[in-house]
């Protein structure tokens, strides 16, 4: 049997507005380990941007979600490196070649400067999307097998991990095995409204079903007070922890 596994928390900063950004990972330092900076935040503010809201001590999750021809995404994955992410999000459609090549060219950028290689996710099947959403995007579904289809290429692809639903957890960690990262959205506390999040699960429940790394946000970010409410989350997390 594995050992138990340690389910990290990311907290989701999705905003435009720096001051905002600063106060929510300022609320959750101490609490919530990571800090999750997404395409919103990126826009508006850049690589600055990050430095100003990141200490360099938490870990960083640059969630960028690139999808474009290889080569620009090999550019894209080189140019942000330097800002030290623990994980950096690609697309996991986008096919072979670039995911390949955003692992060859964020390990040329970590090596030149001296620092430790992102991890490198792919994105599966986002959590705003349902069954009823395949044919439309021109995916075939159901959900639960194109994430199946998409983990396989981008483990074979030699990345670190998926981003998947809760409702993935299980079959991928049968699919991919225990070495590689679950990182998982759409995390609802019973006590939060779920959103535009279509696939959910509770926090405990997840880390129950072996996630690696939970992204939670606007149950914490949009609480009236975050810092209680990521201590919430932080707790149901432990507890539901198996023993050792």
């Amino acid at each position: 049997m594995p050992p138990p596994r340690s389910t990290q928390i990311f907290v989701a900063v999705d905003t435009v507005d720096l001051a905002t950004a600063a106060a929510q990972t300022a609320a959750t330092d101490g609490v919530i380990p990571g800090i999750k900076l997404g395409l919103e935040f990126f826009m508006a503010h850049g690589p600055d941007g990050v430095r100003a809201v990141t200490s360099g001590t938490r870990p960083l999750f640059l969630d960028l979600k690139l999808h474009d021809i290889p080569n620009t995404v090999a550019g894209a994955a080189r140019a942000v490196t330097p800002l030290r992410p623990t994980l950096l999000t690609v697309h996991a459609g986008g096919g072979a070649a670039m995911l390949r090549a955003a692992l060859d060219a964020a390990g040329e950028a970590s090596a030149k400067a001296g620092i430790t290689r992102p991890r490198i996710i792919g994105v599966t099947v986002l959590t705003s999307l349902a069954e009823a959403d395949m044919d439309a995007v021109g995916q075939r579904g159901p959900i639960a097998d194109q994430a199946k289809r998409l983990a396989a290429l981008a483990k074979s692809c030699g990345l670190d991990g998926v981003v998947c639903s809760p409702h993935e957890i299980a079959a991928l960690r049968a699919e991919c095995g225990d070495g590689f990262l679950l990182v998982v959205p759409g995390i609802r506390p019973t006590w939060a409204a779920a959103g535009d999040q279509k696939r959910v699960m509770t926090p405990a429940e997840a880390a129950r079903l072996g996630a690696d790394c939970l992204v939670i946000g606007r149950p914490i970010t949009a609480a009236e007070d975050p810092a209680a409410a990521a201590r919430r989350i932080a707790a149901e997390v432990v507890a539901a922890a198996p023993a050792a």
